[in-house]
């Protein structure tokens, strides 16, 4: 079997791909050929305990012995269970389950228009939430919009991490403000501290629903299980999805008391089934063991990766890291030494490892990082 030859035969051209991984172990993915490589991406942060997870495959394996999807027309125990533990550990009210983070922001879309009865949403520069036609709407970056115009209208963008950029996007017509709590896809952009805590209280002030995208930074990323209790927020609407059931797809926006629909407003013929949130279930339960860590352990990863020749600035928190490099083709070379990261905005190498990767792991991926980066082609 030809994989590259029958990958660009019979599927449509949406990745640039190069390596085909067949089994993974951990934070250890393995090719064809039995190579095995660091895996740094991790499923872009899909994969947050670890790729063949022991409890998450006996759980699913478990599950799927049993009943898979009986769909939304009927309760389903998994699905309670799940949306009670996550609004035990968030804070806000109910859950809608979808299949992906896309989704998750589409729900957030409709529900904020339902509630508020207004249209505008004030969203950020340089922000990502997806390539479905409303979360496309609110994302920045053109490139990703231009051939699928015209869009969904009503989405204004202010500068991520100025305030009076936000105000003077909010009016009459403004229904919430969306916004990643650090901006992935633009490269690990980090605002300033105290700044989420401004839109909050901007918030507040003008009348309009904080919704924060937690796609990429939710599920114990960044320390934490959502980003925003790193400065106490109460945010209206969180969406997650990614890490959430350890590479099974699900996708969950959480919305505050009051905010909800009515029968028939929107709904998913596979979200919330039982297979999904058992994983999930599975996957949050090592996360709470292993979240105490990842402070440490990022913090080892951006450390090594400051003194290295070719980076001028890590930036990140937790286990979602990226480094600004002069240059930018690092992400093969890496990859010939057993070395996956990846490069989301030019000149910046993203991490976000399981969050059950070792310290020895770690310490064989920098030793790789530096004979990359360091532009002498040996170790130091």
């Amino acid at each position: 079997m030809d994989i590259k030859k029958e990958s660009s035969q019979y599927l449509l051209n949406t990745y640039k791909k190069s390596i085909c991984l067949e089994s993974g172990k951990g934070c250890i993915v393995y090719d064809l050929e039995g190579k095995g490589y660091i895996d740094l991406i991790g499923g872009i942060a899909t994969c947050s305990v670890g790729h063949a997870n022991p409890a998450v495959v006996k759980a699913i394996s478990s599950q799927a012995n049993s009943i898979i999807n009986p769909s939304n027309l009927f309760y389903s125990k998994p699905q309670i269970q799940l949306a009670k533990k996550l609004v035990s550990l968030s804070s806000l009210d109910k859950c809608f389950f979808s299949n992906s983070g896309s989704e998750a922001i589409e729900t957030a879309i409709k529900l904020v228009r339902k509630v508020t009865k207004k249209k505008q949403i004030v969203a950020m520069k340089n922000g990502f939430h997806g390539r479905t036609l409303g979360s496309l709407s609110a994302t920045w970056t053109k490139k990703y919009k231009k051939s699928f115009e015209p869009l969904i209208p009503g989405f204004k963008h202010a500068d991520f991490g100025d305030i009076v950029s936000l105000k003077k996007k909010l009016g009459p017509d403004t229904a919430g403000v969306l916004m990643e709590p650090i901006q992935g896809e633009a490269g690990v952009i980090v605002p300033s501290p105290g700044y989420l805590k401004e839109v909050q209280e901007t918030c507040n002030e003008y009348g309009v629903l904080l919704i924060l995208d937690e796609i990429q930074t939710g599920c114990g990323r960044t320390g934490k299980f959502f980003c925003f209790q790193h400065e106490g927020l109460k945010p209206d609407i969180v969406t997650i999805a990614k890490g959430l059931a350890n590479g099974i797809p699900i996708g969950v926006t959480l919305a505050a008391k009051g905010l909800d629909f009515e029968p028939g407003d929107h709904g998913s013929t596979f979200g919330g089934n039982n297979l999904s949130c058992t994983a999930a279930l599975v996957t949050i339960s090592v996360i709470e063991k292993v979240m105490p860590q990842v402070e440490a352990k990022g913090k080892k990863i951006m450390s090594g990766l400051e003194v290295m020749e070719k980076v001028k600035e890590v930036r990140g928190k937790g286990l979602m890291i990226g480094a600004a490099t002069v240059g930018n083709d690092y992400v093969e070379k890496c990859a010939v030494k057993g070395l996956l990261v990846n490069s989301p905005h030019p000149g910046v190498l993203r991490m976000l490892p399981p969050l059950t990767i070792t310290n020895k792991e770690i310490d064989d991926a920098i030793l790789i990082l530096k004979q990359v980066l360091n532009g002498n082609g040996i170790y130091d």
